[in-house]
């Protein structure tokens, strides 16, 4: 079942639709030893399918579970009914996913779709799945060697970001900046494309933060110490990396007395509930919005042409890896209707609970 050639597989979208249903190949072992759930097909065909192993990093960030994980277990299952996903969830433990990893491996899997802990150490556990023969998707963030990589443009990310900033102080002022996990491959590019923006700007970081794990009460602590040594009043904004750090700035600025139709403009990521909710009622200046469907099915669809034995086309080279990689999106209060609403990613309903009526209205959702 394991293709020797992978990196000269393409990834055909348009073939995978008529295709994708023929018989996946056999894998029989589905036990998970290794602190994950399994996730099986139907069994219609004829023998055992194809086995894939999905391993996230955590599940303290909303998408992963939310979104992530269902969407490509349903895509797999909508191409292929007789696979089976081998699903692990590392809790944010690089020695726990490791042995995942050596778990999946154990299983014969046919591929693995791995989103790491630490990218730059995941590339030991890519070699060692290669090892046996397993091909491995690197799934949003970058592993060096990966057969394959799916993600957004992570620089692009950053640099939205540092424009959203940009713009909505709209001249010089002072800026705390609270960037992603230094072991994170993508908070690094995150960072590097926010710098880029904010460093030709009139704007001045006071401060900077690499936040580990990308903690929310790190982010509130690291930010109430801050305000400690400056005038809360003075301050013009806050780049901050993630939805989940947006959140703990704005808890430490509430915290120090600013009213919450008063706070500067704070950036984040990943579309949050909260942080769309905070958006219309003016807390949170922006976020990113990253159709995760997309990757996530991406990601899926790369996994069942491989099981196939299918040619791929339209990927570009990311360091040397063939790799899908999606646009991300800007979302302020005047397009929450536009992206997010309009992708059913959330619905009204979701946004506008009774916390929040009066700012929907106001925002044109009700």
């Amino acid at each position: 079942m394991h293709q020797p050639n992978r990196r000269a597989a393409v990834f055909a979208v348009l073939a995978l639709a008529a295709g994708a249903l023929a018989a996946c190949g056999a894998n029989e072992d589905n036990s998970d030893d290794g602190g994950g759930g399994t996730a099986s097909g139907d069994s219609t065909g004829s023998g055992s399918a194809a086995t894939i192993a999905l391993l996230l990093p955590e599940s303290a960030t909303a998408r992963y579970e939310a979104f992530d994980r269902p969407l490509f277990e349903a895509k797999v299952a909508d191409l292929c009914p007789d696979c089976t996903i081998n699903y692990f969830n590392a809790d944010q433990d690089e020695t726990k996913q490791a042995e995942q990893v050596d778990t999946a491996i154990s299983q014969n899997v046919d591929v693995m779709v791995l989103d790491p802990v630490n990218g730059a150490s995941a590339a030991s556990l890519v070699a060692d799945a290669q090892a046996a023969e397993i091909p491995v998707i690197a799934y949003d963030r970058f592993i060096e060697g990966a057969d394959y990589y799916t993600s957004f443009d992570n620089e692009k990310v950053g640099e939205l970001q540092g424009q959203a900033l940009v713009d909505a102080v709209g001249g010089p002022g002072d800026v705390l900046m609270l960037n992603g996990s230094p072991d994170d491959p993508n908070a690094a590019q995150f960072k590097a494309g926010a710098h880029s923006v904010i460093d030709a700007s009139d704007l001045a970081i006071l401060g900077e933060y690499d936040n580990p794990d990308w903690s929310p009460d790190n982010a509130q602590a690291w930010t109430t110490d801050q305000l400690d040594t400056i005038d809360p009043t003075s301050l013009a904004g806050v780049y901050a990396a993630n939805d989940g750090q947006a959140g703990g700035v704005i808890a430490a600025l509430t915290g120090a007395g600013l009213p919450a139709d008063q706070l500067p403009p704070v950036t984040g990521q990943d579309a949050e509930l909260a942080a769309i909710q905070r958006i219309v009622a003016g807390e949170q200046y922006m976020t990113i919005y990253k159709p995760i469907k997309g990757e996530a099915e991406g990601a899926a669809e790369m996994a069942i042409s491989i099981v196939n034995g299918e040619d791929v086309a339209d990927t570009t080279d990311f360091q040397g890896v063939p790799s899908l990689i999606l646009d991300p999106i800007v979302v302020t209060v005047d397009n929450v209707a536009d992206t997010v609403v309009a992708d059913d990613f959330w619905t009204v309903a979701d946004i506008c609970t009774d916390d929040y009526a009066d700012a929907c209205t106001a925002a044109g959702l009700s």
